[in-house]
């Protein structure tokens, strides 16, 4: 058995009354148990002062070959088997008082622990701030293990280093790389263990946050094992002082370890709660920006009195640099415009945004398309400079009555007339893109019969996802595709090349798609 009830000075209740049970039902035994220590007896039932037991008349009861408790039972009245069981339950007994008296011992022991523990729950549980709780946390932690000030370095990884997060006093210097030769602070990382220090060491090291000549230092890390394996260090907790000026034990050191594993989780776990938090509101940012964009685009449907239009935009990401315009203008005529930006995402959605804004202005105050671009031009050269961007620009100008279409191309080579008899004529470029170089006043003219010609605008997008082939090849496939359709309604034709490539297979990035199609 063990010492604590060897020296203890009375017996458990359960087992004085399984003695004393005993006793009262073999009326002519002498029942007594005894303990040794060191060698001495002492009688621990009944406690009458004896000085030994008649070693002929005892069971060992204790788990020790010698016996550190004996039963003696001074007469043989009771039988072996009634002797036999009667040790067994008294062995029982004391077996259960051993692991209940040790379980309470180490919950006296981890009281401090526990509540520690249950308290960084509560915290984590309760504060949304990484560093407010990281800062409650070792407030506790300090308050507990009685230390002067404290500090918790969490990894940031791009950066490769160590960033101080919270401190209770002095934090220390920061950030820290964590291949630093000389940080203790970054070794701890670095190698995943503790370091426990009586004093400060010499100045071939540095400690973070500093000690004050003989304080102890405690550094353990801050681990994370998620639940597919593979644990990761993700920061450092610090100690550093005593208030009682005695330097951490082993016990605080497992204790420390205990906090960290628990905060090293909880701490990630915020971490990736609140990075998903800002993913979630980014991408309803995004779907905000992409449908708002696509309602800069104009309803087709406006000019269903004069014209048969189809328009569609779709931006590879959730905004775009593609867009398309169409415009009431003076005399019946009908005004179309498509325009790509050399890139995608939001630069070119501001770009879109602006061109469509300032060709809206100038395709009512100017009348030749080619006037029309160079205002355009004038008007966004800053910020296409300094976003290094540049835009290729179609403005056709269709006059019904005239039978006549004038236009203006800044550098889209995807622009194009199908005649009734299936015949293509490129719109070709009468100026480079828009911010490249200054766009001179120069414009393209065509004939237009109504009824039967097809204007045909798309961006590289659409013919690269084309089946058939990329860049040029595409857009003879697609054109291939649009005469042999050029009967259909522009709508029509406009659903099975969007269709034709909508799940395309690009050994490129996906670039935006977009056409417009019209008919008067």
């Amino acid at each position: 058995m063990t010492s604590a009830l060897v020296d203890s000075t009375s017996l458990p209740t359960a087992v004085t009354e399984i003695l004393e049970a005993y006793a009262r039902t073999h009326r002519d035994a002498e029942v007594a148990l005894w303990a040794r220590r060191h060698g001495a007896w002492r009688r621990l039932f009944p406690d009458d002062g004896a000085l030994e037991p008649a070693l002929d008349c005892t069971v060992s009861v204790g788990a020790s070959p010698d016996g550190d408790l004996l039963l003696e039972v001074l007469s043989a009245d009771g039988s072996t088997g009634e002797q036999t069981f009667f040790v067994q339950a008294l062995r029982r007994m004391l077996l259960y008082e051993q692991e209940a008296r040790s379980a309470a011992h180490e919950l006296s022991e981890r009281y401090e622990e526990i509540n520690l523990l249950y308290s960084i729950s509560e915290i984590l549980a309760s504060v949304m701030s990484l560093g407010v709780a990281a800062r409650k946390i070792l407030e506790e932690v300090v308050d507990v293990l009685g230390a002067r000030r404290a500090a918790v370095w969490l990894y940031e990884e791009e950066a490769h280093q160590l960033t101080l997060t919270a401190a209770v006093g002095e934090g220390g210097r920061g950030p820290i790389d964590v291949y630093d030769p000389i940080s203790i602070t970054a070794r701890v990382f670095r190698e995943r263990q503790p370091v426990n220090l009586e004093q400060a060491p010499g100045t071939e090291v540095s400690t973070e946050p500093l000690p004050r000549a003989r304080e102890a230092y405690l550094s353990v890390p801050l681990n994370f094992t998620p639940p597919d394996g593979g644990m990761r260090t993700i920061g450092v907790i610090t100690l550093v002082g005593r208030r009682t000026g005695v330097r951490f034990t082993a016990g605080d050191m497992r204790l420390l370890m205990a906090v960290a594993s628990q905060v090293g989780a909880a701490l990630e776990t915020h971490r990736l709660v609140q990075q998903s938090l800002r993913r979630e509101r980014v991408e309803h940012e995004m779907e905000l920006a992409h449908d708002l964009q696509l309602k800069l685009l104009p309803d087709t449907g406006q000019f269903a009195g004069t014209a048969k239009v189809a328009a569609r935009c779709a931006p590879a990401e959730s905004v775009g640099g593609d867009f398309y315009n169409l415009f009431h203008l003076s005399g019946g005529r009908l005004g179309v415009v498509i325009g790509d930006v050399s890139s995608h995402g939001f630069s070119a959605a501001l770009i879109m945004a602006l061109t469509m804004s300032a060709i809206a202005i100038y395709a009512q105050e100017s009348d030749p398309p080619g006037e029309v671009l160079r205002r355009v031009h004038a008007a966004l050269i800053d910020e296409l400079e300094s976003t290094e961007m540049y835009l290729s620009l179609v403005y056709a100008i269709i006059d019904p009555d005239a039978g006549r279409m004038s236009y203006a191309n800044a550098g889209h080579p995807h622009a194009f007339r199908v005649a009734g008899d299936g015949e293509v004529h490129r719109l070709e470029s009468t100026s480079p893109p828009l911010g490249t170089a200054p766009v001179p006043v120069t414009e393209g003219s065509t004939e237009w019969k109504n009824g039967e010609d097809l204007l045909v605008l798309f961006t590289d997008g659409l013919s690269d996802a084309f089946p058939g082939g990329f860049g040029i090849m595409g857009e003879r496939a697609l054109l291939d595709e649009v005469v042999r359709r050029r009967t259909w309604q522009p709508r029509r034709i406009l659903a099975w090349l969007f269709a034709e490539t909508e799940n395309a297979e690009l050994n490129i990035p996906p670039d935006d798609r977009s056409a417009v199609l019209v008919r008067t």
